[in-house]
């Protein structure tokens, strides 16, 4: 228990730009130590994002209990939210004498490119992950044409939504029609 709360507080401690710039140490830390197999990873990523709340903090309750029942999901969820908590804390404490420094400017252009390389790459390995089974280099490709089929009628609707309305189509709706795409192209077309 004690080895799960410290994982994630390093999670939490050194991990930027919120929830999906945390997936790759996450990733990394839950397959190094056996915790879950990647599909089941990608499982709980997917429950986490479509749940109400924070993914990080889906996602460490989720692992914490799957390891350790309540006790595991409280000490998962507290470490990965105490190193924020705290830096928050400092900062707001700091907030108005720093942002005009060129130091912390500078940080601060300097990590957002890096947030924004995690965030892509989490949506690649993802996206290779799901519709070419791709686990790590030299794996065996096997395509699955269901969750292509998924993905371009998301990010169709998703496009055309943005084209004709002028605005972006809520993320809640995008999830219910995943859902129904995955119910019938894996539950219904699967059984025939």
């Amino acid at each position: 228990m004690f080895e799960l709360f410290l994982t994630f507080l390093k999670i939490g401690a050194v991990s930027f730009g919120g929830g999906y710039g945390m997936i790759p140490l996450l990733t990394e830390e839950v397959l190094t130590h056996g915790w879950l197999s990647n599909d089941a990873l990608l499982n709980f990523i997917a429950v986490s994002e479509s749940t109400p709340g924070p993914i990080a903090i889906n996602m460490a309750t989720f692992i914490g209990y799957s390891q350790g029942g309540l006790l595991g999901a409280f000490l998962a969820t507290l470490g990965v939210v105490l190193p924020a908590f705290i830096i928050i804390l400092i900062i707001a404490s700091i907030m108005k004498g720093i942002l005009h420094f060129a130091g912390v400017k500078a940080f601060l252009d300097g990590v957002r490119p890096v947030v924004v390389g995690l965030i892509t790459a989490t949506a690649i390995t993802i996206l290779l992950s799901v519709v070419l089974s791709l686990d790590a280099i030299g794996s065996e490709v096997v395509f699955d044409w269901k969750a292509l089929v998924i993905f371009c009628l998301i990010a169709g609707v998703s496009i055309l939504y943005k084209k004709f309305s002028k605005k972006n189509i809520s993320p809640i709706i995008l999830i219910v029609i995943s859902a129904v795409l995955g119910i019938v192209l894996y539950g219904f077309l699967g059984m025939i």
